[in-house]
C-alpha cells in the first residue's frame, strides 16, 4: 500500500471516529436529523450510527478488515443520506448561511462514498 493510500485510509479513520464519539457527545443535533419514519426513538438511531462509525473507524484503521470495512462505510454513507435530506428540509427556512450549510451536505455525500470505496480498492491491492 502507498503512503498516500494509508494517509487517505487514516483520514477516513479519523472522520469516522470523531463523527461516532461526536454522536454521543452532542447527540442532539443528531437525533434532530433522524427521519421520523424510522421506527424507535431518534436517540437510539443516534447511538446505533455512532457505534456503526466507531466500528467501521476500527475496521479500516485494521489492514486485516480495511476492504470489507471501507466498503462497509461507502454503503454507510449511502444509508445515511435520507437523515441529510431531512436536514435540508427542516432547515430550509433557517437564515442563508445555515440553509447554505444543510444544503452543502447533500453532494458531499458523493464524495465521501467514492472515497470510501477507492480506500476499499486500494487495500484489495
Amino acid at each position: 500500500m502507498s503512503a498516500t493510500t494509508d494517509r487517505s485510509a487514516r483520514l477516513l479513520v479519523a472522520l469516522l471516529a470523531g463523527a461516532g464519539a461526536a454522536h454521543f457527545l452532542v447527540p442532539k443535533q443528531f437525533d434532530a436529523v433522524v427521519p421520523d419514519s424510522l421506527p424507535g426513538s431518534p436517540r437510539t438511531w443516534t447511538q446505533a450510527s455512532g457505534v456503526a462509525e466507531l466500528v467501521l473507524a476500527a475496521g479500516i484503521a485494521t489492514p486485516r478488515t480495511r476492504r470489507v470495512s471501507a466498503l462497509a462505510a461507502a454503503g454507510f454513507f449511502a444509508a445515511v443520506f435520507p437523515a441529510n435530506v431531512k436536514m435540508a428540509y427542516d432547515w430550509r427556512t433557517r437564515p442563508a448561511q445555515l440553509r447554505a450549510l444543510a444544503y452543502a451536505r447533500l453532494p458531499l455525500q458523493v464524495p465521501l462514498v467514492v472515497w470510501a470505496k477507492r480506500v476499499g480498492d486500494a487495500a484489495r491491492r
